[in-house]
């Protein structure tokens, strides 16, 4: 496979930024092994924000010939407290669960499963010289850019957080050097360590990523993050800058069951959610039915995208590009109710998979319910 069509793979959606192209391309070129890696916090169920969206990018990595690998970050989840901040739980849900899942995602995303590296974080953190690393990073770092980099909740809370949360980013910049990484994906959400990452890259003394004598920095893939079913705290809103003050409530949440769709949600749950979700006619930004109908339905294109309806309401129309359908959403040729409904139907072919796995594997599900983990 040449060049371009590595950077076209790895560029493509749900992929949102890239830091940089420029230097993808450069490492192709000079035809450095590249090692990819998504790290994940352990929490509650997967929904398709987590699962089809890093599953549709491992895939896609996985078509460019290079290395795949999911970092179930316990230690992680442990300082932001999910789980009840319950490590031993948390790595039985990351190993139960959560990997199960995972694989199931990545495989109905096109991709192979049997492929991905799966690593544990406290087997990487536990041994070796990784504080020593730590403290490389922190060296180079200030503590006004690390507090701008833990979560918006931190932030806000100021001195009231522990100071575990303080270590946080710095960790997120570790994993990747540490492990010898050259690309670092998440979601949008994630960039601000990476972003420190790129910057330390040639500062470090302990675990820099080095190819032919040189520090090099690495490739940072940020994808998209998928809107929750939710309406907005705010409507309408009024442009991009509004848009960025609201973001992070928008999003996809497991703390907001309505929000999201599970990836072994029962078709009625599927079809529940997308009924109640808010799509208003015509309004084509910042919508969540046609963010996920443009991420998820048409990730690739053309594709055929049919809509099924009774022949007084226009008929069944089949679309092929995402273009074609926000044209007639906007126009109002396209009812939000006729759009909900085929979205739901599209979702539950493609989950088949993953639920008739959970069917004959019902362990994982099983443990989720023993620790009383609700959707």
């Amino acid at each position: 496979m040449d060049i371009e069509k590595k950077v076209e793979l790895i560029t493509r959606k749900p992929t949102e930024e890239v830091l940089t192209v420029d230097n993808l391309r450069d490492l192709l070129e000079i035809g450095m092994s590249l090692q990819h890696y998504i790290g994940f916090e352990i929490s509650g169920y997967i929904h398709l924000g987590t699962g089809l969206m890093a599953g549709a990018k491992i895939a896609d990595f996985q078509k460019a010939g290079i290395k795949t690998r999911v970092y179930l970050a316990d230690w992680h989840s442990w300082i932001n407290d999910k789980l009840g901040g319950d490590l031993e739980v948390i790595q039985k849900v990351a190993l139960g669960y959560f990997k199960e899942g995972m694989k199931q995602s990545i495989k109905v995303m096109g991709g192979d499963p049997d492929k991905v590296e799966f690593v544990l974080a406290s087997e990487i953190l536990e041994r070796g010289d990784y504080w020593r690393t730590i403290i490389d990073i922190s060296k180079n770092v200030t503590l006004a850019r690390m507090m701008r980099s833990i979560t918006i909740m931190g932030r806000q809370m100021g001195e009231a957080i522990d100071f575990a949360k303080l270590i946080y980013p710095a960790m997120q910049v570790a994993d990747i050097f540490y492990q010898g990484v050259n690309i670092a994906h998440a979601g949008m959400d994630q960039r601000k360590a990476h972003v420190i990452a790129r910057e330390v890259a040639e500062k470090l003394k302990y675990h820099p990523l080095v190819w032919d004598g040189k520090k090099v920095k690495p490739i940072a893939v940020h994808h998209h993050l998928l809107l929750g079913l939710q309406e907005p705290p705010k409507w309408p809103i009024g442009g991009e800058e509004e848009f960025k003050e609201i973001k992070a409530q928008m999003k996809m949440s497991k703390s907001k069951p309505y929000s999201a769709v599970f990836i072994h949600d029962t078709p009625e749950e599927i079809r529940q959610k997308l009924r109640k979700a808010f799509c208003p006619a015509k309004e084509i930004n910042y919508n969540p039915v046609l963010d996920w109908a443009e991420h998820i339905i048409f990730r690739e294109e053309p594709t055929e995208f049919t809509i099924h309806r009774p022949a007084k309401f226009g008929g069944d129309v089949t679309y092929t590009t995402f273009e074609e359908l926000k044209r007639d959403f906007a126009e109002g040729k396209l009812h939000p109710l006729d759009l909900k409904n085929a979205v739901a139907e599209y979702l539950i072919e493609l989950l088949k998979p993953i639920r008739e796995y959970f069917e004959k594997h019902p362990e994982p599900l099983e443990l989720m319910r023993e620790i009383k983990i609700t959707r």
